[in-house]
Parts: C-alpha cells; structure tokens; sequence
C-alpha cells in the first residue's frame, strides 16, 4: 500500500523484505531479501537511499543509531521509534510528560503482579510484553498468582520485561492518526472507532459515532502532543480507551501507516501512506480531511475460502461503489488478507455494505442476507 501512494509520487522505494513472497516483495520491483535483525544487510539495503523508514517497529534500536551514525535519515528516528518497541519506554515517556494511561508497572517475580493487582483493586489484570507483541499476541488476562507465573516463565523476545496493566472498563476503543513532518507539521485524521475480536481489529469506523466536539477535540490533542514530545516524524498511531463521555486513557502507539487508518485510502483527502511518504520527505502535508460523512473499513480474515478471488462477482455486482482491497498473502485462518472500504451518507448502510462483503470473500455468507456477526 506504500508502494501504491509512492507510484502517484513518482518516488522509488527500496524494499528489504523477509521472503519474495511478502506482500510488498510483490510489487516493490527494487528489493532485497534478509534479516532486519542483521547490520550489515541494513546497511546495504540502505546505500545511497535518501531516508529511511519503517512498516513495523521491530528493527533494533542500537541497529537504528548505528545507521544514524553512518548519517542514514531513520524517520522515524530511533530516540521517537523505541517508544514504539518498548511498552516499558511507552509508559514511563507518557508518564513523564502527563498521557493518562492505564496503571501500570513492569513486573519481574508472581510477588510483584499479586502486589500490583492488590494496588488495582484485585485481579483479573492484563500483562504484556514489552517487545515483541502484536495483534493481541504477548498480551495477558491474568486471573490469579499462577497465571501469572505461567506468563512470567513464557517465552518472550530477546530484552522484554512483562508490564502488568489494570485491567481498564473502557466503553469501546479509539484510534488517532497524525502525521508529522521534520519541520514539526502536523495533520491529524478524525478520531475512529476500532472493534476488535480476540485482539485482531476487525473493523474500523470514521469518524467515531456519536463522539461529542469536545471529546474528540482532547483526543486529537493527546496525539498530537504525543508526536511533538517524543518529536515522531511520519504517521503516528495512538489506540485509546474511551472510559467516559469526556475521558481517554492512550492504550498503545505505533509509529507506522497502521491498520485503523487504512480506512483512509478511500476515504480521506490524503490516505495515510501518501502522508507518511510526505512526512518522511518533509513536504506540505496533505489534507486528512474525510471526503463523505462515513466510512466503515472491515478487515478480511482468513477463513474456509482459499481463493478470495472467487468473491468478486458477487460483492462488486451487489456494491459498485465498494472497494477491495487484497494484500497477496496466504489465506490463513484468523489472518489478515485484505480489507474493504464502504462510504456514504447513512452509517447503518454503509457498514452492513462493508461487513457484507467482508464476510462473502470470507467464505461466512452464502446468500443475500446481511451479517450483524460484527
């Protein structure tokens, strides 16, 4: 999706890719295969590239400013990046410069979380890894003090501690996007409404419904002084917990074009990748503003139908306006292979259009009936 926002910019991309069969190994034709983990093959992907930047936040950090000390541009820069790759960092960073946040801790021994969940009024309470975690991977609800020893002898990324958590009642969750130049430039996307299922997002609603002015307006402002403070250049992420009608606590960061904005390839001025290219090279941002009144994004999960294809003729014939998005990866159950975007003028509409056709290239819906399985 990079590569598609660099084509209209007519700017090349370097692509270092895990496997030639990557997503982005597909149709970045300048690419080179190896381990992110490994120096030397950073500093070859990087020869003679302008800037550098990520898809995701597990490049390490001492590899980062070696590269800076080679006079490589990492943006984001490895003093903003590690807020990203570290919760510990996150929390104390946010701490320090006043984000609400759920209390926390990171803990070493079973003492230690009884202690906390003591603190918090008791268990159940959520431990994560530091590093490493993803799409609800390295996260923890934890009931009792052997639990909590279960997930303290888990395995775990080379460096992570476990941060224990208070378990949060929030009413449901939220997402901001700003994207930040070098210059200190800002824009930032309308505030968005996540729905998750067993810790993947399977949708995405733009803008949040039902949101007051106010609230909307003080989770912007936490995002956008979150990306000023930890000084981020290029698209910064922040997944919040709306816990009242005027109230957020910042639940995670990510420094990347993320899922809760792909919403904005169709349904922004300027989509996130195209922003996140301009950010990195320090141009005029462009406008995040949503092009109709709403815009659902449903994820498409892998399911019993391998060949997604098949699922055109019916969800483009039923939804000419719809658009699909698929990334070329191994359908695999649970696992995200593609998106699709509905826009209009009345949100029941647009997101029954969405999580219709969503669930027909999943194999879920066999007749015309919409789903409400969301």
């Amino acid at each position: 999706m990079m590569q598609q926002a660099a084509i209209g910019l007519g700017i090349p991309l370097r692509l270092l890719a895990d496997g030639s069969a990557d997503s982005a190994s597909q149709v970045v034709p300048d690419r080179i295969v190896g381990d992110y983990r490994d120096l030397d093959t950073l500093r070859k992907v990087v020869d003679g590239c302008a800037v550098v930047t990520f898809d995701h936040e597990h490049v390490p950090t001492e590899h980062l400013r070696a590269l800076g000390e080679d006079g490589v541009a990492c943006r984001p820069g490895p003093h903003a990046l590690v807020h990203a790759q570290d919760k510990g960092v996150m929390r104390r960073r946010l701490s320090e410069i006043g984000v609400p946040c759920p209390l926390n801790r990171v803990v070493e021994s079973t003492s230690d979380v009884e202690d906390f969940a003591r603190e918090v009024g008791g268990f159940p309470v959520v431990c994560k890894t530091t590093r490493g975690g993803y799409d609800g991977k390295g996260v923890w609800l934890v009931h009792s003090a052997d639990e909590a020893a279960k997930v303290l002898a888990a395995d775990r990324a080379p460096g992570a501690a476990i941060l224990a958590e208070e378990r949060v009642d929030f009413l449901r969750e939220l997402s901001v996007l700003v994207a930040r130049a070098p210059s200190g430039q800002c824009a930032v996307y309308p505030v968005v409404e996540s729905v998750q299922r067993d810790g993947v997002c399977v949708e995405v609603v733009a803008p949040a419904p039902g949101m007051s002015v106010a609230l909307s307006d003080a989770a912007q402002d936490v995002a956008l002084r979150i990306a000023g403070e930890l000084d981020v250049v290029g698209i910064l992420a922040v997944e919040m917990f709306q816990v009242g009608d005027n109230r957020v606590l910042v639940n995670e960061l990510a420094m990347r074009p993320h899922n809760t904005g792909h919403w904005s390839i169709d349904g922004a001025v300027t989509s996130q990748f195209e922003n996140h290219l301009r950010a990195v090279l320090d141009l005029p941002l462009g406008a995040p503003t949503a092009r109709a009144p709403w815009t659902v994004m449903v994820n498409v999960l892998g399911g019993e139908v391998g060949a997604l294809h098949d699922g055109f003729p019916h969800v483009f014939a039923r939804d000419p306006a719809l658009r699909v998005h698929l990334y070329g990866k191994e359908v695999r159950p649970g696992r995200k292979v593609g998106h699709v975007t509905a826009y209009g003028d009345d949100l029941d509409d647009v997101r029954e259009r969405a999580r219709h056709a969503a669930g027909w290239l999943r194999g879920d819906l066999t007749d015309e009936h919409p789903t409400d399985e969301q």
